[in-house]
């Protein structure tokens, strides 16, 4: 279908990605423009054209409103069921080649990176482990490289792993530097942009395709797969699934885990 160039909405979007880089067409559009709506309502602009020009002329109304309009909600040991299957099940075997790369796709401020990096360490002591994350915010990714999390993002880690991994910090959790040196973030388009390097071991991209129109989420879930070594494992979101798994070259292994063919 045709997009409405005259569309106020379309507008907005395509200007706010010459703003930023962020391409808000790529996003369900029912959901993000009542949120954009809010915001601008809030401001007191009753039209998005207007918000607009606020956008364009106020830096500080512009990291604020990618503040809130980007998908940061996160947690140390988010889902803890998929930990335990990632620990038990996954790692050990990934080990047995002697390391294990990882890729954290969209992780916000680092929480799952950490995580990952915690679980891998944990599970493989004697492996090589380099977690890799990336962000299309830059204000997350320079939150990550710091590695400090409140008692509200860890509160559903297992208080003895968080305790093995983080200590206590300005009223928070610091990863210790075992997990600092583990895991690197970088700022990145998972939509525009690949990886280079050596294929990864292990992918995971959990809670983030929801927010995507299903062209986009299925591409991002073949770019992700093509990134993946023969034997390797994505992760999705605990209630979200790769629609064409078997396009992909993935077999299913779990309701959130394929294994690359």
């Amino acid at each position: 279908m045709a997009i409405a160039v005259d569309d106020p909405y379309v507008r907005f979007c395509t200007a706010v990605r010459d703003l930023c880089g962020l391409n808000l067409l790529q996003y369900r559009r029912g959901q993000m423009e009542r949120r954009i709506r809010t915001f601008a309502d809030r401001r007191g602009k009753n039209d998005l054209l207007s918000y607009l020009e606020l956008l364009k002329t106020d830096e500080q109304e512009l990291d604020d409103f990618l503040d809130r309009l980007t998908i940061n909600v996160s947690q140390l040991w988010r889902n803890p069921e998929q930990w335990d299957v990632l620990g038990r099940e996954i790692v050990p075997e990934l080990a047995q080649a002697g390391k294990i790369n990882a890729w954290s796709a969209g992780c916000s401020y680092g929480a799952e990176a950490y995580t990952l990096a915690a679980v891998c360490h944990g599970n493989a002591p004697k492996a090589r482990i380099s977690v890799v994350g990336w962000d299309i915010d830059r204000r997350m990714v320079h939150r990550a490289r710091v590695g400090w999390f409140s008692d509200a993002d860890a509160r559903s880690a297992p208080r003895d792993e968080l305790a093995r991994w983080f200590a206590r910090a300005d009223g928070g959790w610091q990863a210790d530097e075992r997990l600092r040196a583990t895991c690197r973030f970088e700022v990145h388009d998972l939509l525009t942009e690949t990886p280079s390097g050596p294929a990864f071991d292990l992918v995971l991209c959990r809670n983030t395709v929801i927010y995507f129109t299903e062209d986009v989420r299925d591409a991002l879930h073949a770019r992700l797969a093509a990134h993946l070594r023969p034997g390797g494992f994505l992760l999705v979101g605990a209630t979200e699934r790769v629609a064409d798994a078997p396009g992909c070259g993935l077999v299913p292994v779990r309701p959130f885990v394929y294994r690359k063919a």
